[in-house]
């Protein structure tokens, strides 16, 4: 029940102020939407943006505008086919008086804030007075939870929230107005961009700009002691995590999409991501595949647009593909034969790619399936792993979902060798993480424990929070990360080894709930391209 309730939450949030008809708030005089609905469960048309953090702009005027002044307002921005390729909302909001008022006007915003239920993408637009507002008011108490401002024709503000934003300064005066910005900026967050452009002109070439310097660049989420689609207030939980908006055309990254009928009436669907070069002529099978797994019913370029793989595909130069495994009211399910069956077909078409060097992970119930084809398709797979899923020891057909993996683990033990990566947060509500009163038969031991016992190693069925408070036994490699995101979260690290070779690694990022943690992406593809599978004997070579 309480995944159910978590999953309707995150429909909830994507939808608040999202639907026809429904009042908004007094000092919202105007409102424009993404021509295409969300169709929960598989995307409304292939094209464009899933709809995980679709941005949401604020846009305050330089003086109190009535509906048409408004309309007109945003028409001069030229914002509906941003809206339309991602999914977003953009809403002119008025002074609660004639004229702002830093307290009314402050209070106007957290309501507005918090009926969106803290707003991941949240971009703030100021133009005149409505930039000075937002100078002045605005950003030295909520840049931390901001994702872009773009401010125009603004008076300067004394200080900027020390979390820092992305912010593009036009017009008179920006120069002084970006000062505080500036001083807020984090060194070493290169997605923390301040842009001064003093130059006259349009609003449309103003907003262009912003959005491909700045606003387009990054979104915020908070998924700190919760999970970002149980929602927020304003300032409940710290400063957003700031992570990049995907940009595949800045990163060298052709996007394919590929619809394929597989009946009369149905078809199936996955996206490919080539570097650009590797794409028209690399050598024949020198190409390592990534294959990534959404979570349940989510848009099938939820792990493509929110794990971090593709930045690190454009680091490390592999292909990537998303499929749509699981269904939706579009597309066919492909299930674990159907995510062979395209691997081969990817194969076949492209040359390039190397079947030796194939690698699964996958978000909550795609991580779940990325575990089981680790056992079920282990002559497929180099390496697998995921974030925020395991083995579900709950009935499946009479019996448990482990006991039918470990049947098969057990069949293969010792014969069959499967290096598994398993990301976690340890505050995750959906798949709660291992805890005293909570470590028998979860989610994340069961794994653990499968693959112990289908790798040959000992089976690490007793835990013991004395030897280690965060994993309950002894890893080796252990290491503590803290990174530069949200309020500095920690990541912590151990491997489970099979001789000198270490064939289990988990990840913990602490504190953190139910969804990907974007800087583990680097750090699963580093233990993967350690792995591949002989294609004669499916043997592993470490």
């Amino acid at each position: 029940m309480k995944k159910i309730t978590l999953l309707w939450a995150l429909l909830l949030s994507l939808s608040a102020l999202a639907q026809p008809g429904m009042p908004e708030p007094g000092n919202v005089v105007f409102t424009q939407r993404a021509s295409f609905s969300i169709a929960y469960g598989g995307p409304t048309r292939a094209e464009g943006r899933s709809y995980n953090f679709t941005p949401v702009f604020f846009i305050y005027p330089d003086a109190k505008l009535d509906k048409a002044g408004a309309e007109a307002l945003v028409a001069s921005m030229d914002i509906q086919q941003l809206l339309d390729d991602n999914y977003g909302t953009a809403m002119v909001v008025n002074p609660t008086g004639e004229k702002y008022a830093a307290e009314a006007d402050f209070e106007a915003f957290a309501q507005l804030f918090n009926r969106f239920r803290g707003p991941g993408n949240l971009k703030i637009v100021g133009i005149g007075n409505g930039a000075t507002f937002v100078n002045q008011v605005l950003a030295p108490k909520v840049a931390g939870q901001v994702s872009g401002i773009l401010t125009i024709d603004g008076k300067p503000g004394k200080s900027v929230d020390p979390a820092g934003v992305p912010a593009y300064l036009a017009g008179k005066g920006a120069a002084k107005a970006a000062k505080p910005y500036l001083a807020a900026v984090h060194p070493d967050e290169p997605l923390m961009t301040v842009v001064v452009n003093p130059a006259s002109a349009s609003l449309k070439d103003i907003f262009a700009d912003a959005w491909k310097q700045v606003l387009g660049r990054c979104y915020r989420y908070n998924n700190y002691n919760h999970t970002h689609y149980e929602g927020a207030k304003l300032g409940e939980y710290g400063s957003y995590e700031l992570e990049p908006y995907l940009d595949c055309e800045s990163l060298g990254i052709k996007r394919l999409i590929v619809e394929q009928p597989t009946g009369k009436d149905t078809k199936q669907l996955w996206y490919e991501y080539w570097p650009e070069e590797l794409l028209e002529g690399a050598p024949e099978k020198s190409v390592p595949v990534m294959v990534l797994l959404h979570g349940n019913t989510n848009d099938p370029r939820t792990q493509a647009e929110t794990s971090g793989f593709i930045q690190v595909a454009a680091e490390d130069r592999f292909f990537v593909v998303e499929m749509e495994w699981q269904g939706s009211p579009n597309y066919q399910a492909m299930g674990h034969d159907g995510i062979e069956s395209v691997l081969y077909q990817l194969f076949g078409k492209y040359p390039q790619l190397d079947p030796s060097r194939v690698y699964a992970e996958g978000l909550s119930a795609g991580s779940i399936t990325a575990t089981a084809l680790g056992i079920k398709k282990s002559h497929l797979f180099a390496a697998v792993g995921g974030h925020s899923g395991g083995i579900f020891g709950g009935p499946f057909k009479g019996y448990t979902t482990k006991d039918i993996l470990w049947d098969e683990a057990t069949q293969k033990r010792g014969a069959v060798e499967m290096p598994y990566c398993s990301v976690l947060g340890t505050k995750d509500n959906v798949v709660p993480y291992i805890r005293p009163d909570n470590w028998k038969n979860n989610n994340y031991l069961n794994a653990w424990n499968t693959y112990e016992q289908m790798n040959g190693m000992e089976v690490v069925d007793e835990l013991d929070f004395s030897v280690d408070p965060v994993f309950a036994q002894k890893l080796q490699d252990r290491e503590t990360i803290v990174t530069n995101k949200g309020d500095g979260i920690v990541i912590e690290t151990g491997q489970l080894y099979k001789g000198n070779v270490p064939l289990i690694k988990i990840v913990a990022v602490v504190n953190y709930g139910h969804w990907n943690f974007q800087p583990t992406a680097r750090i699963m593809w580093n233990y993967f391209k350690q792995f591949r599978r002989d294609p004669e004997t499916k043997k592993l070579i470490y």
